[in-house]
């Protein structure tokens, strides 16, 4: 493999080989989904969810929206990453600030390991949704830090690495609402308390892409430059379709745009993702890579409902990119 992929070895990550005949960059896992809805007793819904190696397992932060319709955050473990024990209860903060700890909602977390600890984004609401920010080192305890950004922002994504020095989130900045716009931007700071030097990625452009984007998995760096992958939204006459594409960014100053896909690598098609508490939904929030073969496994949200998988190498995704660019 002439790629690099920077990153640990993981063996022992889910996979599952291409189905005979297809000849698509992604395929699906055919005992998709992964998680139901209805793992846990309190859950409507469990989807937009970021899993992590732990050890020899795995761990997760997953989205549970309950019988309420309340937005919660739950802890998880897997010894495979396929068949999750999730948490009944949802993760209650340690935070020393009352007004920043004093939790609304959350949703659509991600997770990523940077230096000794597991860092957790997800959407916060402090007077409209922002970008929390949490560590943990068991996934039993999670430690509350300053929301990243002001109101109204979405999908912070945090780099698996410092860049230049500093800490590195990619976000999406919003409205109050379900947002009918939005580009993708990269900020950096140097104690995860305050940001800045605030760099625009990349924005819309037409078809599967055309309303708005944002950042899914923590990219992976490889030799060509970061994976992004992220969603793209498209209004159709019935409504938001949210489908999924990669981009290739650059490794030292990643609001560059090497590369990125013009059709999209996923789209809603099967049953769980077209049918659901939100029809027409694929939503990616995690990926395991593992770095001595490029096997990739995606972890997304279908339909707003349930939490599936797809498959794929790295070194093919990042061929992909460049072959069907059009930057």
């Amino acid at each position: 493999m002439s790629l690099k992929i920077v990153g640990p070895s993981l063996p022992n990550i889910p996979w599952e080989d291409r189905p005979r005949g297809n000849s698509e960059v992604l395929w699906r896992y055919s005992q998709n989904p992964v998680i139901p809805r209805d793992l846990i007793p309190c859950s409507n819904s469990i989807f937009n969810s970021a899993v992590v190696p732990y050890g020899d397992e795995f761990r997760g932060v997953f989205r549970v929206d309950n019988k309420a319709r309340e937005m919660r955050i739950h802890s998880g473990s897997s010894q495979d990453a396929l068949n999750w024990t999730i948490e009944h209860e949802p993760i209650q903060f340690v935070c020393d600030d009352e007004e920043i700890g004093n939790f609304v909602y959350g949703y659509d977390p991600r997770v990523v390991w940077i230096e000794d600890r597991y860092y957790v984004t997800w959407c916060n609401g402090y007077h409209g949704p922002t970008i929390g920010v949490a560590y943990t080192e068991d996934f039993e305890t999670f430690y509350q830090l300053e929301n990243a950004f002001l109101p109204f922002n979405r999908n912070g994504v945090l780099f698996p690495r410092k860049i230049n020095g500093s800490f590195a989130m990619l976000s999406r900045p919003s409205d109050n609402g379900h947002t009918p716009f939005g580009d993708i931007f990269y900020s950096e700071s140097p104690d995860l308390t305050y940001w800045g030097k605030h760099r625009h990625v990349m924005g819309t452009t037409v078809g599967w892409q055309s309303t708005k984007i944002g950042a899914g998995p923590i990219p992976i760096e490889t030799s060509e430059g970061w994976v992004m992958i992220y969603h793209g939204v498209l209004t159709s006459c019935n409504g938001f379709v949210y489908s999924v594409g990669a981009a290739l960014l650059d490794l030292d100053q990643p609001w560059k745009v090497i590369a990125r896909t013009s059709p999209y690598i996923l789209s809603p098609q099967t049953y769980y993702e077209c049918v659901g508490d939100v029809p027409n939904v694929v939503f990616p929030c995690a990926a395991l890579v593992d770095s001595d073969t490029g096997r990739m496994a995606l972890y997304y949200g279908g339909a707003d409902t349930v939490t599936a998988v797809a498959f794929g190498f790295v070194q093919d995704l990042v061929q992909f990119i460049k072959d069907n660019s059009k930057i």
